[in-house]
């Protein structure tokens, strides 16, 4: 129910926790169990007398299920036929073809329990290369309209790498194959950069092993070594410029300051980050121009944690780590107007522009953090300085008027100026535009923003009370709980300011009982009391670092 999937069972399981043997299949009727210490030996038997009542009734279930993706299968059923295992096996691939429905199988990890029969579900239900649906491309030449690509080896090569990893011999990466043929020394062209590179080694990855390969083709997945790109990276030959769809990265809601102890350590610490940046488009990296600190920025405090972890591990950096810093953003709540005047005379020609127009906020839920548009007419400001205005204004977003917080949400309307023959430069317009814009949003009711986080918490219902009384403690918004059993699944949004050491907190609650997850949601404007707080700590760093 809360995945909105047609879930239906394809086995039932032998026995429970240290107790499991094996699972039923339910469409062969058979019992499967796994033999020696890592289920390496498979043995097939007949259902045994205990279970097969069970197996019968969740049989009968499996089959209604699946009976509505195939008619012979359905006729079968109501006429009491004998089904034939090829039938069932083409109705759950129809189902899953139409992504309608979703079989379900069992098995244990930790003993390799059932891993044997998933994988040949897997290869006999879900689609090859030449079954899916084809995948969208962009095409780069032709202003980003879509094109459908084919699994023809013989088209225009499209590959894209959808992960990277480190190896002793440089970097390894793993690319899918949508379109066309790759042959080892071939010459490829990376969309997002316009660089061209060479296929020098080419494998095929089994688990840690690989086998080396001089040819590929499309629905292919191979691994290149020594290749130099990031991940979500699209190649292709001069044939085309194509870039697969890229995945949908968010800003960053959480920052850190980060320093090595001395220059050794600067050194793998660099090496470190230039890898994560590659490998996680969500990790980001930027250097402080006030403090000159390095600063990482990701989705929550556990992301950072764990690249700091693998900074000390993976490359031996030792790094101080600053407090963690909540992404703020600024805003205005309010429309106002600007007419700015730049004057500036000195020896020779001068600096002379007008600037004058109307700020207002856009909508919370706006994709856009900035627009500018232009209602100059009758030529004002000649055309040619229009962009250095709307520059001017957009400078001025970096750093807004409260905390020095980028601003967000603001759309800039010009509507009249003034210009001189002599003086008039696109300097002059960039620096009035400034200084109306700051201007207009100190008259614009400016506020801070918090990043709000969507909270669920899984916890047993026993410490329900707890968990909901600590969540609005920190300025939550309970959204609403359903049950799942013993436990309870609550939904709330907090601002990440009071999310700090939350892990921590909902341990000794709960007893280690209760787990959560943590996503960005929208940010929404600060309580007055929170944002005095942050404007003060934030004014107060800006002074320590000058």
């Amino acid at each position: 129910e809360q995945l909105k999937l047609n879930a239906v069972a394809m086995q039932i399981p032998i026995g429970l926790e240290d107790g499991h043997q094996g699972v039923i299949d339910l469409a062969t009727m058979t019992a499967i169990y796994f033999d020696g210490d890592n289920g390496e030996n498979v043995r097939t038997e007949e259902i045994s007398s205990e279970h097969q009542e069970l197996a019968e009734g969740k049989r009968a279930e499996m089959l209604e299920a699946v009976s509505m993706f195939n008619e012979q299968l359905m006729e079968d059923l109501l006429e009491d036929n004998e089904i034939s295992e090829e039938v069932i096996h083409a109705a759950i691939k129809a189902g899953v073809l139409s992504l309608e429905l979703c079989p379900v199988y069992m098995g244990s990890a930790f003993k390799n329990k059932g891993v044997q029969p998933l994988l040949d579900a897997i290869n006999r239900y879900l689609p090859s290369p030449l079954e899916a649906e084809p995948t969208e491309a962009a095409d780069l030449a032709n202003g980003g309209s879509k094109v459908l690509l084919d699994t023809d080896p013989e088209k225009p090569t499209v590959a894209m790498a959808f992960k990277l990893t480190e190896e002793q011999f440089g970097q390894l990466t793993y690319a899918r194959i949508y379109q066309g043929k790759l042959r080892k020394g071939e010459q490829l062209v990376n969309t997002r950069t316009g660089k061209k590179l060479r296929v020098g080694r080419m494998v095929r990855m089994h688990a840690n092993d690989r086998d080396n390969i001089d040819y590929a083709e499309a629905g292919d997945i191979v691994a290149m070594i020594g290749v130099d790109c990031a991940s979500g990276d699209t190649f292709c030959n001069d044939h085309v410029r194509l870039a697969c769809e890229s995945i949908f990265v968010p800003d960053s809601v959480i920052s850190l300051a980060i320093k090595a102890k001395d220059n050794e350590q600067q050194m793998k610490m660099s090496k470190a980050i230039g890898r994560f940046m590659r490998e996680d488009p969500t990790f980001r990296v930027h250097s402080d121009e006030e403090s000159g600190e390095t600063i990482i920025a990701g989705m929550g405090e556990l992301h950072l944690d764990i690249y700091i972890e693998r900074m000390r591990r993976e490359y031996g950096a030792e790094v101080i780590v600053g407090a963690p810093q909540v992404s703020y953003r600024e805003a205005i709540t309010t429309s106002a107007e600007y007419d700015h005047l730049h004057k500036k005379q000195t020896g020779g020609s001068g600096q002379f522009a007008g600037v004058s127009g109307m700020i207002e906020p856009l909508p919370r839920d706006s994709e856009e953090s900035f627009v500018f548009e232009n209602k100059i007419f009758g030529g004002s400001i000649p055309s040619e300085h229009i962009q250095a205005c709307e520059k001017g204004f957009r400078d001025v977003m970096e750093k807004g008027p409260l905390a020095a917080f980028p601003m967000v949400g603001i759309k800039v309307t010009l509507r009249d100026g003034k210009y001189h023959d002599v003086d008039s430069s696109d300097l002059a317009y960039r620096l009035a535009s400034r200084a109306a814009m700051k201007q207009a949003v100190h008259k614009a009711n400016p506020v801070l923003l918090e990043p709000i986080m969507k909270v669920e918490v899984e916890t047993p219902s026993d410490y329900q009370g707890s968990v909901i009384g600590d969540l609005s403690s920190r300025r939550g918004v309970i959204y609403g709980s359903e049950v799942k059993g013993e436990d309870t699944v609550i939904n709330s949004g907090v601002p990440l300011g009071e999310m700090f050491g939350y892990a921590t907190e909902l341990r000794s609650m709960t007893a280690g009982k209760a787990s959560y997850s943590m996503e960005f949601e929208k940010y929404t404007s600060t309580p007055p009391f929170v944002q005095e707080k942050v404007i003060k700590e934030r004014l107060e760093k800006l002074k320590e670092d000058e």
